[in-house]
């Protein structure tokens, strides 16, 4: 009977598999998929000479996750690539904002734009730099951070305080206008709110656009060398080499519970897997608490909390393989890792706009990889690996274009979405679409299909917005793994502090476990409150 089962091998389940099993316990990963990964997963299916990404493909927050240098990956294969530039975004009229691995270069490059944005882009970094570590250290600890908060707090009054604490309130657009003259800033900040589904106009995403381009400056957009499967199995064979096992094609169906406390799960095919100490599960809120648990063992207000869980974005993807590389209008584009796609803030706010209204976008704002530029490994010399994904309703009321998409997401509506894409790539790269070699569409239907954690294709866990945020991640007054069940443990990204590969959710789970294990009064003592404000302390 190993101490502990782990339902799902995403980065979040194996980095909590990994803490256990450095602790000491015997521990089994359960993975309904063939091979494990959740989003971090990559093949040879658009090209057999082409590596592609399934799903996230850069890493920033893995790069600045304590959490993933703690595991020291890199004595398990791991190793690490980055594009000459970190992220660009052309304009219209040729010229680019550029993201360089430098901040001075970036300054400068702000600069040309208009006069004095080098200077501002310079104080946000600074900024960032006084304030940066704390910041991690309360993104990847339990909720409340209170070590990292209490530092942060002592900072940010030498910081500017309140002042500092409205701008990151601010949203991006507001805080773009007060910090640039210039289009370039503004853009940068604003497209990298979008990496999470933040609109320009939304509260708060202004301090989540800063803080995703201060990742980018400070360590770049990093991809694991040979696709992102490497660093998949560069856990797995850590886990392995400790003692943990992964088993693939195994769908949990359910947690058994008894006298209140997880003590083990059953499967689709029928066998029942106990765990000695805890169950930890990498799957979403609404799995865990709507599927895998018997509502019996929930409060009733928990079931009542989670009909007002709310997704983030759901996603529609398409994978390249390409004769040979992008031709941007924008030369500077070329050398990026990253390239943003739209008609400045005011396409961004378009975009958002659209889809709050349930309307697919006509012009759909596109994050656009170019992996052998970030990675020369990924395919022949001179040809690249692409991707680019865009975001859609969960309901359709609408197309806003001219295709009359519904959301079956048939093969015509993904034809028609993925050529719409291209359209848009065009208008950057004349004669992009003379390149493809081959193509392969994820419409949110088969996102899902793949990682059933991409309800949708929505792929952070539940939404960013500060509505479902700490003590309301995921639902109000949680905010920490520990759940109503004992000896069951919430690791995925649906926990605090959600979406992005960093491993935190994990982490957090697997010593939540740990800790209750070591100290079981104390553990019994931390409710799951269900009123919000009402935080458990650490």
């Amino acid at each position: 009977m190993p101490d502990a089962v782990v339902i799902g091998a995403g980065p979040n389940g194996l980095v909590a598999a990994n803490l256990l099993a450095d602790a000491g316990w015997s521990v089994e990963v359960l993975e309904a998929q063939p091979e494990p990964g959740g989003a971090v997963r990559s093949d040879r299916g658009v090209d057999p000479e082409f590596v592609s990404d399934l799903f996230s493909a850069f890493y920033p927050l893995a790069a600045a996750s304590p959490v993933v240098a703690g595991l020291e990956l890199e004595e398990d294969g791991l190793s690490w690539s980055r594009a000459p530039r970190v992220l660009a975004h052309p304009l219209p009229d040729g010229r680019c904002a550029v993201l360089e691995q430098g901040a001075a270069q970036t300054a400068a490059g702000l600069d040309s734009f208009a006069s004095g944005d080098g200077a501002a882009w310079l104080g946000l970094h600074a900024t960032w730099n006084r304030l940066g570590p704390d910041i991690l250290g309360a993104l990847f600890t339990p909720f409340p951070p209170v070590r990292s908060s209490l530092r942060a707090a002592a900072r940010l009054r030498t910081a500017g305080g309140l002042r500092l604490a409205r701008s990151l309130l601010l949203p991006v657009r507001r805080l773009g206008e007060e910090e640039f003259r210039g289009e370039a800033g503004r853009l940068l900040l604003a497209g990298n709110a979008l990496h999470a589904d933040l609109g320009p106009e939304a509260a708060g995403s202004g301090g989540f656009g800063w803080l995703m381009s201060m990742l980018g400056q400070t360590y770049g957009f990093p991809v694991p060398v040979g696709g992102a499967g490497a660093f998949t199995g560069a856990l797995v064979r850590r886990l392995e080499r400790h003692g943990g096992a992964v088993r693939c094609g195994e769908r949990v169906s359910e947690i058994v519970v008894r006298g209140g406390r997880a003590v083990g799960v059953r499967t689709a095919k029928g066998e029942a897997v106990p765990a000695a100490r805890a169950v930890l599960a990498d799957v979403s809120a609404p799995a865990l608490f709507g599927e895998l648990v018997d509502a019996r063992h929930l409060p009733g207000r928990v079931l009542g909390d989670l009909r007002r869980f709310q997704w983030d974005f759901a996603t529609f993807k398409v994978d390249w393989a390409l004769d040979g590389p992008v031709p941007w209008t924008a030369e500077e584009a070329s050398t990026a890792g990253t390239v943003h796609l739209a008609d400045g803030v005011d396409g961004l706010t378009r975009f958002a706009a659209q889809i709050a209204t349930g309307q697919v976008p006509d012009r759909p704002f596109l994050l656009f990889g170019q992996m052998t530029t970030a990675d020369a490994t990924r395919s022949p010399a001179g040809t690249e690996s692409a991707w680019a994904y865009t975001h859609v309703p969960h309901r359709i009321k609408g197309d806003a274009g001219e295709d009359a998409l519904t959301g079956r997401w048939d093969r015509r509506e993904q034809e028609a979405m993925a050529d719409r894409m291209e359209n848009e790539v065009e208008r950057w790269a004349p004669g992009f679409r003379s390149l493809i070699r081959s193509r392969r569409l994820l419409a949110p239907p088969t996102l899902e299909a793949m990682d059933a954690n991409l309800h949708g294709g929505a792929i952070n866990g539940g939404t960013a917005a500060a509505h479902q945020q700490l003590v309301f991640r995921p639902m109000p007054g949680t905010g920490r793994p520990e759940t109503p069940v004992k000896g069951l443990f919430l690791a995925s990204a649906s926990a605090h502090p959600g979406g992005g590969v960093h491993g935190a959710p994990g982490a957090n789970a697997a010593r939540a476990a740990l800790r209750g294990r070591n100290h079981r009064s104390r553990a019994v003592r931390i409710p799951w409150s269900v009123r919000a404000g009402q935080v458990p302390e650490e």
